[in-house]
């Protein structure tokens, strides 16, 4: 649910062999509105070269390998605790149209930021039930 709609969950820590070589992929979802994969890399420390280079061969592996015919274009995430901004300035992911890194938090949220979202949430499905009271 905190991906958004249309995410079908597809594997974790996927095997993928190519000749002798054997790489696990995190996480693969299937996202059936944007008729796409999505493979989640996720990374404890500050994003590298090595962590863009990586997720660049999965997804080209990814469309050689599992994409079908209709489906879009595979999307690579990786997400991490500490963005480099000088390493996403000079790397594929300036230019990619399918590759994003993001940074994540390392906390839990307060209580009160817990209460918060809880209250926003409440709200808006109440707004909706106004407005489609079926």
């Amino acid at each position: 649910m905190e991906l958004g709609k249309g995410f079908a969950f597809v594997a974790r820590q996927q095997l993928i062999r190519v000749k002798d070589e054997s790489f696990k992929i995190d996480l693969v979802f299937y996202n059936y509105l944007l008729k796409c994969f999505v493979i989640i890399d996720l990374k404890i420390g500050k994003l590298t070269h090595q962590d863009i280079g990586q997720m660049d061969m999965y997804v080209r592996m990814y469309e050689d390998l599992k994409r079908q015919d209709g489906d879009n274009p595979t999307i690579g995430i990786i997400l991490c605790s500490e963005k480099n901004e000088a390493v996403v300035k000079y790397s594929v992911l300036k230019d990619s149209q399918q590759l994003f890194a993001s940074k994540y938090l390392t906390y839990l949220p307060t209580e009160d930021e817990l209460k918060a979202e809880i209250e926003k949430d409440r709200e808006i499905l109440e707004q909706m039930k106004r407005l489609n009271p079926k």
